[in-house]
């Protein structure tokens, strides 16, 4: 018993000294860049020992070198709440679990449905949509592995609260933009400007911009359909959107 309270209690110390490993490397975030992330570390080392050759273009530009455009427009495509929640969206949590079970119980009246003479085709799973907020983006880019687990999950939302109570959102939404992916190999705004349309993040035009936030959720996807119907189509809805966003 003694034994096991000992591993206990072992257990408990080196789970906060990893949280205050993550307090100490968010305050630093304050002042300093952080050079990676470790989605880009982990998907520099897949690009890495699949081509044999790492393929990372990031260019990091302060907070007043992005286009209000950009910022506008993936806040209006990624959070419209940025500005006034602590880190987690609620009511978005709420509406993408109320659609992920909807698209579980379709799924599983379809898998249930009699076999016919032909044969059946394959049930598609059911697509999960997220709730995540831009803070809570960022922590898990930042910091964590892509698994879904309980334990990842309940440690992102640690990291979340960590970031919105140390930074402010004009930093948070810095950090976001100069590190979150834009294609393959492509990291931050400055890249994503220069891949796509040959200038740089601070001369973005509003439907330019709005095409790149339309992009976030599936980058390495619209890389190779920049001309779909869809991405067209979003991207002027979120265009429309933008005058009523005032990034911080």
């Amino acid at each position: 018993m003694r034994a096991l309270l000992r591993l206990l209690g072992l257990a408990l110390l080196a789970a906060l000294a990893l949280q205050l490993y993550f307090v100490a490397r968010i305050a630093v975030m304050a002042v300093l860049n952080p050079e990676s992330t470790a989605f880009q570390r982990s998907e520099a080392y897949q690009l890495a020992s699949h081509a044999g050759a790492l393929k990372w273009r990031q260019q990091w530009v302060p907070y007043a070198a992005l286009s209000d455009n950009l910022k506008r427009a993936v806040i209006a495509s990624e959070d419209a709440s940025f500005i006034e929640h602590e880190g987690v969206d609620m009511a978005a949590l709420e509406k993408a679990w109320e659609k992920n079970a909807r698209a579980e119980q379709r799924a599983a009246q379809s898998t249930s449905r009699p076999p016919t003479k032909s044969a059946a085709p394959k049930v598609k799973p059911p697509k999960i949509v997220g709730g995540s907020t831009i803070t809570q983006q960022l922590a898990k880019n930042l910091f964590l592995s892509g698994e879904r687990t309980l334990l990842r999950k309940g440690q992102e939302l640690v990291l979340t609260v960590l970031l919105e109570t140390l930074l402010p959102k004009q930093r948070i939404l810095e950090i976001y933009l100069n590190s979150v992916e834009w294609g393959e190999g492509i990291f931050g705004a400055e890249a994503a400007a220069q891949h796509y349309y040959r200038k740089p993040a601070s001369k973005l035009s509003a439907h330019e911009a709005a095409r790149l936030a339309v992009m976030l959720p599936r980058p390495k996807y619209f890389e190779t359909r920049v001309n779909s119907g869809y991405l067209a189509s979003r991207a002027n809805t979120i265009t429309a959107r933008m005058g009523d966003v005032e990034p911080p």
